[in-house]
């Protein structure tokens, strides 16, 4: 497993570490197996999507803000319930096969860092399994 630092520099946002994810399958020299990539935070998350038009990234967020706002009257006494939930709906990790050395995402995709309790420095784990 390899342990990477992320800063993030807002509230909220999505970095793409596909870059990183692939470095780790190229540094392991497995051939066929899966990459797992792990956020272990409660209010960050990784997700897959596309990464061609950075205007997808941005209407994500603008999404989970308009669905989940900062000040939606919320219990939790921190007052980032809305980090939390929206942490949760992203998942903490994913699963990518890897083929012939190669993450097995489609033409359009990405792995993403997903930040909503940002600015901070967060740690995401990768771990790359083959036969």
């Amino acid at each position: 497993m390899t342990e990477y630092t992320v800063r993030t520099s807002r509230s909220d946002q999505m970095i793409n570490i596909t870059h990183i994810v692939r470095e780790e399958v190229r540094k392991s020299n497995i051939n066929d197996g899966i990459a797992i990539v792990f956020v272990p935070h409660t209010t960050a998350g990784v997700t897959i999507n596309e990464n061609a038009d950075p205007d997808v990234v941005d209407d994500i967020l603008s999404g989970l803000r308009k669905a989940f706002p900062e000040n939606g009257g919320y219990k939790h006494i921190e007052g980032n319930s809305h980090a939390h939930i929206k942490a949760s709906l992203m998942g903490s990790s994913c699963t990518v096969i890897i083929e012939n050395g190669q993450l097995q995402l489609g033409t359009w995709q990405g792995i993403y860092f997903c930040e909503f309790d940002g600015p901070r420095t967060r740690r995401v784990y990768i771990k790359v399994i083959g036969n």
